[in-house]
């Protein structure tokens, strides 16, 4: 989940959509990124529209929201409640915009509600802490203050507001008319969940399945201690359902929900061999690691964020191979790790 600018060539967003009687899909512009714009789904009740994530703080955002929402039939005013799937800012940077012109509540998973503070109030804290563990793994010094910071531009497209309605695993929320489960599925955010409509036997699967992309999983000061192995587990939870179509938060709606979590897995077992042959021929820091991993670009051609993110998935399946014991970690500035020595653990 990268970002770069968007050309004035960039395509058009794609229509307003009727996804089923009642559902509607409104896409959202996201500004200076590829994915170019995040999926809204406007449920229909009696009592008005519920939605599933919001967009980016924006003016252009929320009027294409807004006007999404009216060509759809309701109005911005009525809305009665926003899910959000997590708190990356294409999806929960509008929800308080929202509250503020409806009165909606805002349903959240605990475990990214308890970030809102660190991430987006009082940041330092946070800033820090990367900077510690950029050092850890071994990213140059005059790269690591660029580096630390190179999420903050976005802090000004998210109202941080707090949720009114905390949804766990297993939760009904309150949608009149549909059957929505919350299924909390960590990985690309802690506290990350998709929503599964029995009725119609559909996904919302927001950024935890894509159609065509990898999300993002890294580790991080807020990730947890294993953030691929929860994605990995999280993968089989959502395969299991019943599903005869995807809704994901980017690019477009797809079928073979179990075929496409088959790929992603694939796709993690193929940069596990990539990190393991890294380290057999000599690289001992995550930051080297990275650079010898494949990315959608030369190592040498990605640049902050995306940088930043490229280094946390590599740290993020080391983690997940030294679970496993494949790998061991000598901490340190930097941390240095190498294949185990199966031998001694006997």
């Amino acid at each position: 989940m990268s970002e770069h600018n968007r050309t004035d060539a960039a395509p058009p967003l794609p229509p307003v959509e009727r996804v089923r009687p009642g559902l509607w899909s409104v896409p959202v512009p996201i500004p200076n990124n590829p994915l170019r714009y995040v999926l809204v789904y406007a449920f229909e009740t009696d009592r008005g529209p519920y939605l599933v994530d919001a967009g980016w703080n924006t003016d252009d955002a929320y009027e294409t929201l807004v006007a999404g929402l009216a060509e759809a039939g309701f109005d911005i005013g009525s809305v009665q409640g926003v899910i959000v799937t997590h708190i990356h800012p294409d999806h929960y940077g509008l929800a308080g915009r929202i509250r503020e012109a409806s009165g909606a509540w805002i349903g959240l998973h605990p475990a990214d509600a308890r970030l809102i503070e660190d991430r987006y109030d009082e940041p330092g804290d946070l800033i820090e802490k990367i900077g510690t563990m950029l050092r850890r793994d071994g990213a140059p010094e005059e790269e690591i203050a660029t580096l630390q910071n190179a999420s903050m531009p976005v802090r000004p497209w998210v109202t941080p507001v707090r949720p009114d309605v905390l949804i766990e695993d297993g939760d009904h929320p309150e949608v009149p008319g549909w059957d929505l489960t919350a299924i909390w599925t960590p990985g690309h955010s802690p506290g990350h969940i998709c929503l599964y409509e029995a009725g119609h036997r559909l996904m919302l699967s927001g950024d935890h399945v894509l159609p065509r992309i990898t999300p993002n999983i890294s580790f991080h000061p807020q990730a947890g201690p294993d953030p691929l192995g929860d994605f990995l587990a999280s993968l089989d939870k959502v395969a299991a359902y019943d599903t005869d179509e995807a809704l994901p938060a980017h690019e477009h709606r797809f079928f073979d929900l179990p075929g496409r979590v088959a790929e992603l897995k694939g796709h993690h077992q193929a940069r596990f061999d990539e990190v393991v042959a890294a380290i057999r021929h000599g690289s001992t820091t995550a930051w080297d690691i990275a650079g010898h991993m494949t990315w959608s670009r030369p190592w040498e051609q990605i640049q902050g964020w995306m940088r930043r993110a490229a280094a946390g998935e590599t740290l993020a399946h080391l983690r997940y191979l030294e679970k496993l014991g494949v790998v061991e970690e000598e901490e340190g500035e930097p941390s240095t790790w190498k294949i185990a020595d199966l031998a001694t653990r006997a």
